[in-house]
């Protein structure tokens, strides 16, 4: 009978889901690290919250030890390298707080539309304030909803609830989607000019850093409200001071900072700002939600092998792993690449195995490659077991083909990735065991993925090599490499720069004001 160690305080029910598996459970709280490694030895599975910091001393001291379930998102009490060379898997529950955060974003709003707070303030103040403190309507007003991921797509099923009218800015969802969940995709700067109300659902990334800025505050109708329980950081928090200083929103409510926890923040200074110190989970079926998913988890995977939400590598047969290394990584980075430039909803991806890598197993290089490119559209949410979940759960159709020739290389592995915007086709190979890129969009090049890379669309004319180096090199930005493809002379072209610093705003704005420059993305690996 396997066994299981709870070492942190979590909900009750998990010792009966665990029992209910015909597991057996210990409860033991409030151990110290040289307790934990005491006895952590007799044990199959471990389940914890934040306060148990499994190092890899304690799992030295764990022979028997085959998974670590965290009960919440975050591990980083957990030495991820040190349990994945030992075979451990580590997972966690990304999803047992959705509807909790949901509802409060839907609590932020309606708070903020009735002034609900500096009403209550107000009367424990001992003042009766009934005129200044009269609030908006929800009933047919316009939601933008900004990301439809699990907690966006539970918030606009609420808002259909409450006869709101809906639209929504996500570039990575397909318009099938958008018709399951009943909402009409918009660009941003439309959502801005329409939406009476904003919730924000994004991770922080550096594409969604400070989204909302004083040129969205600028786009937005006049009285809009603005939402954020999601990620600080997603809100530039000074153009929001600006925005209320101004009049020119209605009012804002976040439950998410740049910096927490907040001491004397300016925005606090405003009346039609409400706030919450990141209270998005923390509710009490929240903590049992994870607990029990934590324990089903563990469960599942000790008594059938099921691995579910786990955040580390999945096993490889030993004789195989040096062979698929090296193609694991290559097939990380042409899936980052494309994930990096892909826009609108994800259709398919089509991989093609050629050479030597046709004879190989496959299904790890492909579960990399999707990793790869979910990983900048869902960071911190993607992994090795889960990316086939997530591009199924997107609706992104994934095909394998195989071909024993690579034309002039030993192997080849060629990604084409459909969006509802356009078709991308990446090409790679290894050289010496390392990563190259030998194809993209049909042109032949050599570049090796790693590091920064500026990545531009435009027309050949003479000339522009030079403005580009103008510009970085006045900027402060050194060119590492450059390699730049055509189809023809005077025609479309694309470059990739290897930089050796993050490229300024500034700059890109610069870049793309050039006449012949018509797309500018930059890619990180």
């Amino acid at each position: 009978m396997p066994k299981v160690l709870i070492s942190d305080k979590m909900s009750p029910k998990a010792e009966s889901v665990f029992a209910e598996h015909g597991i057996e459970v210990d409860v033991q709280t409030g151990l110290s690290p040289e307790e934990l490694a005491g006895v952590i030895g007799a044990y199959d599975g471990l389940a914890i919250r934040s306060a148990s910091k499994v190092t890899a001393e304690i799992l030295d001291a764990a022979p028997n030890l085959k998974v670590v379930g965290r009960a919440g998102i975050g591990v980083d009490n957990v030495d991820i390298p040190a349990a994945s060379q030992r075979g451990i898997i580590v997972m966690n529950t990304p999803f047992g707080n959705t509807v909790t955060t949901a509802e409060h974003a839907i609590a932020l709003m309606v708070s903020a539309a009735r002034n609900v707070p500096q009403a209550t303030a107000s009367m424990k103040a001992e003042r009766w304030e009934k005129s200044r403190w009269g609030g908006v309507e929800l009933y047919q007003k316009t939601l933008g909803v900004i990301g439809t991921g699990n907690i966006g797509s539970l918030v606009i099923q609420r808002a259909h609830g409450l006869k709101m009218r809906v639209i929504a800015y996500d570039p990575y969802i397909s318009q099938e989607r958008a018709d399951d969940l009943g909402v009409e995709l918009v660009e941003l700067e439309e959502l801005y000019r329409r939406a009476d109300f904003m919730t924000i659902h994004t991770p922080l990334t550096s594409a969604t850093r400070h989204l909302i800025s004083d040129a969205a505050f600028d786009a937005m109708k006049d009285g809009a409200i603005l939402v954020n329980a999601a990620r600080g950081g997603v809100v530039d928090e000074q153009a929001l001071d600006r925005a209320l200083e101004a009049g020119k929103i209605r009012g804002a409510a976040l439950d998410v900072f740049e910096e927490e926890p907040v001491e004397g923040h300016p925005l606090l200074r405003h009346d039609n700002f409400i706030c919450t110190p990141h209270l998005g989970a923390s509710t009490e079926e929240a903590q049992v939600n994870v607990a029990v998913q934590v324990a089903e988890q563990i469960s599942d995977y000790l008594t059938r092998g099921i691995i579910q939400n786990a955040v580390n590598i999945p096993s490889v047969e030993e004789e195989e792993m040096p062979l698929l290394q090296p193609y694991l990584n290559l097939g990380e980075r042409l899936g980052s690449i494309l994930g990096q430039l892909a826009q609108g909803g994800l259709k398919r991806v089509e991989i093609e195995y050629a050479g030597e890598v046709s004879a190989l197993n496959q299904q790890p290089i492909t579960t990399t490659i999707l990793k790869g490119l979910l990983d900048p559209i869902l960071p911190d949410s993607v992994n090795l077991v889960n990316a086939p979940l997530l591009a199924e759960e997107r609706e992104v159709k994934v095909s394998e083909t195989r071909k024993k020739q690579a034309d002039e290389f030993t192997s080849r592995i060629r990604v084409t990735l459909a969006t509802e915007k356009r078709t991308w086709t990446i090409d790679g190979t290894l050289v010496h065991g390392t990563p190259r890129v030998v194809e993209f969009n049909g042109v032949e090049l050599e570049l090796v993925p790693d590091g920064r890379l500026l990545y531009m669309a435009n027309l050949d004319e003479p000339g522009l090599i030079g403005r580009l180096g103008t510009i970085l090199g006045e900027e402060g930005v050194n060119i590492a490499g450059f390699k730049y493809g055509r189809k023809e002379p005077q025609g479309e072209a694309f470059s990739f720069l290897a930089v050796d610093n993050p490229v300024p705003a500034q700059a890109l704005d610069r870049i793309k004001s050039l006449a012949s420059i018509y797309e500018v993305f930059e890619i990180s690996l």
